[in-house]
């Protein structure tokens, strides 16, 4: 007979929150930690970890099979889920709604967190009123190579404008190699408003610390800490609070005190030195709400960038194309495609003739070299790529090689792309088929191209 899967009842605050499999391992290596672990880690840090989440709608990033596999994200409640547990029906820019989850209490916390849910979600509006975000999202992500050092300086330079623009910032580790600075708002402008401010915000520390921080959306124009105004869009999420993120040491986002920031590491917060260190200082974001401020000096910025000629900046993909947004292709590509067609409209049929008998080149300086739902796969993939190709490989910089995360409907994968710049051009590899080429939503991409 098959051995019944094993299930432990917790009761918290008078409600029983089944959890099933809880020896099953989500963390195997830096540290080991069992589905039940991290369901008690988030019970020590409930009293941060909900004012994160509280009456907000929570997307459910599920890792089933542990932190080490490729999650899934699902956005609609699941339909056996307690009577206690409360939902909101949300809509998105695609016009599809989805009944998302809310939690409220720690109960609710361990109830998502047994689906396997090792990060949370949150949406930027409460339950009361959600076209209007009370949050302000600023997210500094650094590029490859570049230094935490660097992403603190971003951090104290993003403080000082907020405070000079009337609001006032708190900052958290994201679990990884980047930093949160989130300012509570009042919920009066818009998601499409909240994200111009975050653009005029995020345009203006570029301008103040040039060669550190970057606003440009397209990954091969970027340099230092990116600046992701688009998580201020619609539909968009990022970890709260106290979320435990899926590396191997199990590090978790954490709040922090901004005299703090000098002399920490990301790597001082992980599961094992997060609740003692909530037990000892307390929550730093434990007065967030109370610091609600207005963004209209970020949007009168905004609008002096505008008048100066500076439009809109380029959506996240799932988007559609937006009144002011420019094309929404990488520079590299639309300069080809103009090289490519005013070559066209200018050439003889002598010179069409030469071109067709030369030896055809490469025009494209990025190419895709690997696509996995596994991250470690696709990188797998960019060794070969380079074993194969050692001499364009040597030529290029940390930042030439491209890390995406891809996100589909409710999958995500991994796509490397290589930027082929700084290769001299008679030696760049042409565009092969990636290895290893599993995107997960070609199948559905090539469906709704026949449509």
């Amino acid at each position: 007979m098959a051995k019944k899967p094993t299930v432990e009842v917790l009761s918290i605050d008078g409600r029983d929150v089944q959890i099933t499999n809880p020896d099953k391992l989500y963390f195997s290596r830096d540290v080991k930690l069992s589905k039940l672990d991290v369901v008690n880690y988030y019970l020590s840090v409930a009293g941060g970890a909900v004012t994160g989440i509280r009456d907000r709608p929570n997307v459910l990033k599920r890792f089933v099979n542990g932190a080490e596999e490729e999650p899934f994200y699902q956005k609609r409640a699941p339909d056996n889920r307690p009577e206690w547990l409360r939902t909101v029906t949300l809509s998105f820019p695609s016009g599809r709604t989805a009944e998302e989850v809310v939690v409220d209490d720690a109960a609710g916390l361990a109830w998502i967190v047994n689906l396997g849910c090792i990060e949370l979600h949150p949406h930027a509006v409460r339950t009361n009123d959600l076209d209007h975000p009370d949050e302000l999202r600023i997210d500094l992500d650094p590029g490859p190579g570049v230094e935490w050092d660097d992403v603190r300086r971003v951090a104290i330079e993003t403080r000082n404008l907020l405070e000079e623009m009337g609001l006032r910032g708190w900052p958290k580790t994201s679990g990884s190699r980047g930093m949160h600075i989130n300012a509570r708002i009042h919920p009066r402008w818009s998601f499409t408003e909240v994200r111009r401010a975050a653009l005029a915000l995020s345009r203006e520390i570029e301008r103040r610390v040039p060669k550190l921080a970057t606003s440009k959306w397209w990954k091969e124009e970027r340099h230092g800490v990116f600046l992701d105004y688009n998580q201020n869009a619609k539909d968009r999420t990022t970890c709260s609070a106290y979320s435990i993120r899926p590396l191997p040491d199990a590090r978790v986002s954490t709040p922090l005190r901004w005299e703090e920031i000098p002399d920490c590491e990301p790597g001082d917060f992980t599961v094992l030195t997060v609740p003692a260190r909530l037990s000892e200082i307390g929550d730093p974001n434990a007065h967030m709400d109370d610091a609600a401020g207005s963004l209209e000096q970020l949007l009168d910025l905004a609008a002096r960038d505008e008048a100066a000629g500076l439009g809109d900046a380029p959506w996240p993909p799932h988007f559609r194309k937006m009144e002011g947004e420019p094309t929404r292709v990488a520079p590299s590509r639309a300069k080809s495609a103009a090289k490519k067609a005013a070559g066209t409209k200018a050439a003889t049929k002598k010179t069409a003739a030469k071109k067709r008998a030369a030896k055809p080149r490469s025009k494209m300086p990025l190419i895709v070299v690997a696509n996995s739902p596994r991250k470690d796969a696709a990188l797998a993939g960019l060794e070969r790529w380079k074993a194969r190709h050692r001499e364009a490989a040597a030529h290029l910089a940390i930042d030439d090689v491209l890390v995406d995360s891809m996100r589909g409907r409710s999958s995500t994968w991994t796509r490397i792309r290589v930027n082929l710049r700084n290769v001299p051009e008679e030696i760049r590899p042409q565009q092969e088929t990636p290895d290893p080429d599993d995107d997960p939503t070609r199948a559905w991409r090539e469906a709704r191209g026949k449509r």
